[in-house]
């Protein structure tokens, strides 16, 4: 099998065996390992876990994606893409085996948790390295068509996601999501087979960053933990403050070795272009949105009593319109630049959102509101996602290809692992103490059931957070995306 570097001649071309088999990779994590995020209940249920537990066990796996994403993304560069994204495919298949397995009772934490983080690492694996692929095999328009379509396995999964967990869980048992990403995984192994490998040209210097990578792991977990676990144990208590502290001081100690080490794993100077900047933080947020799908179903479900399947039936439109609407922010990319089609992405969804926070409102009237809701979800995040991707990776240095895209996935699951833990922390916290939330009723009035106002008034808050990293998201694209027509370096 020969090797190629970048900046040499490239005889070989991508093909769409190749194309099919990289969406295999990305739709294993973001169908199969994000179903999570309607199919919680059940698994909380059925395994004995309590509700704490179950949401670091929903974001752990985003968590662990977002910790390690860079620095497999620069092992992929150094030792070749396609092997990582292979083992990728092995990490998720031993992942998806034990959360599959998981035993109710005492050993169900262990199983899912380890499941759920190598579902993580896989996803580390396969999406730098996958994009590198896409940026090393097409060029021009066929490169934006790779990444349109690399994008409706990624923002396309997670649109499927809710619907098709909730169909699995209902008919099949939930367990049986994570056998199906066996088989997934396996055909995507079994199509990239023969791929010439990619690798960046080396100077033989290559070092590994412990230092970094520990310190920015530490931050991380210490970080979520404190989300996640700060209303069981008490904002206020030793072991919160200690887990805030350490993310504190573990996150100072990253950024100064990573200002300082020749060969960091996160490298800052990437930053000093205004596109690349823009196009990560606004992707950061956007993602961090996710929070939205985990409070507006479970709203759905612990409010209305309504099943996984009817509940994830509800995102019907989400799935069809970001499916059906990627190329078209491909062509509005061709036409606008990435500017526009990024913010009009980020309104819509915004509006989206405003539509899926009316949980005043009757069960049948606030249905209505969520399918339309959904639609636009899909809609908007389609509009935005090729923009994104496509002016991130065209801001990168060839031979930063697979470390530049690592950092830009990283903020994509960097940010749906704390929008899911900061939402769901929200909503767990002010559900289970309405007591602190009973102003809303003397300002909004809550018509129908009144003995589940108390989910009812968490989700609108929790859902109000997720509006403002919209509008965060907006001002970072208008600060840092240059106009079509113009170059901010």
């Amino acid at each position: 099998m020969s090797t190629l570097a970048i900046g040499a001649p490239i005889p070989y071309k991508g093909n769409d065996k190749l194309l099919y088999g990289i969406i295999m990779g990305v739709i294993a994590f973001w169908l199969f390992a994000q179903t999570t995020l309607n199919v919680a209940p059940d698994m909380q249920r059925d395994l004995g876990l309590d509700a704490s537990m179950m949401n670091i066990a929903v974001a752990i796996t985003a968590l662990f994606s977002g910790i390690f994403i860079v620095v497999i993304g620069g092992i992929a560069d150094r030792f070749g893409r396609v092997k990582v994204v292979q083992a990728g495919f092995i990490l998720n298949m031993v992942g998806s085996l034990l959360i599959g397995l998981a035993p109710a009772g005492d050993l169900a934490t262990a199983f899912l948790l380890v499941g759920r983080a190598l579902q993580g690492l896989s996803a580390a694996c396969i999406m730098p390295a996958s994009l590198a692929l896409v940026k090393t095999y097409w060029d021009g328009p066929a490169r934006q068509r790779a990444v349109s379509l690399w994008s409706i396995g990624s923002w396309g999964g997670s649109g499927v996601c809710s619907l098709f967990g909730g169909m699995m869980a209902e008919n099949f048992g939930w367990r049986y999501i994570f056998f199906a990403s066996i088989v997934v995984s396996l055909i995507g192994m079994a199509m990239i087979k023969g791929t010439p490998e990619s690798k960046a040209e080396s100077r033989g210097d290559y070092k590994f960053d412990l230092a970094g990578v520990l310190t920015f792991m530490i931050a991380m977990v210490a970080l979520q933990l404190f989300v996640t676990q700060g209303n069981k144990f008490g904002w206020s208590s030793p072991f919160i403050l200690s887990l805030a502290a350490t993310a504190a001081v573990f996150a100072t100690l990253f950024f100064r070795i990573e200002s300082r080490a020749a060969r960091a794993f996160v490298d800052f100077t990437l930053f000093r272009n205004p596109t690349y900047r823009g196009a990560t933080l606004s992707n950061f947020l956007l993602n961090g949105v996710a929070g939205t799908l985990l409070v507006s179903l479970q709203l759905v479900q612990r409010g209305g009593d309504m099943s996984a399947q009817q509940a994830g039936a509800l995102t019907l439109g989400y799935a069809i319109a970001i499916i059906a609407f990627i190329r078209v922010g491909e062509k509005l990319l061709q036409r606008f630049g990435a500017r526009k089609p990024m913010i009009w992405g980020c309104l819509i969804t915004g509006l989206s959102i405003v539509l899926l926070s009316p949980a005043n409102l009757m069960l049948a009237d606030y249905k209505v509101l969520a399918v339309i809701g959904y639609t636009l979800f899909g809609v908007g995040l389609a509009f935005y996602a090729t923009p994104s991707t496509d002016a991130a990776l065209s801001a990168l240095p060839p031979a930063q290809a697979g470390s530049g895209a690592g950092i830009y996935k990283m903020a994509s699951s960097l940010g749906a692992a704390f929008g899911v833990a900061i939402s769901a922390a929200i909503f767990t916290a002010l559900s289970a103490n309405p007591e602190s939330i009973n102003w809303l009723e003397g300002v909004i009035t809550f018509v129908g059931r009144q003995d589940n106002l108390a989910v009812r008034q968490a989700a609108m808050i929790a859902l109000a957070f997720n509006v403002f990293l919209i509008l965060a998201a907006i001002i970072s694209i208008m600060l840092t995306i240059p106009k079509a027509g113009t170059r901010k370096d």
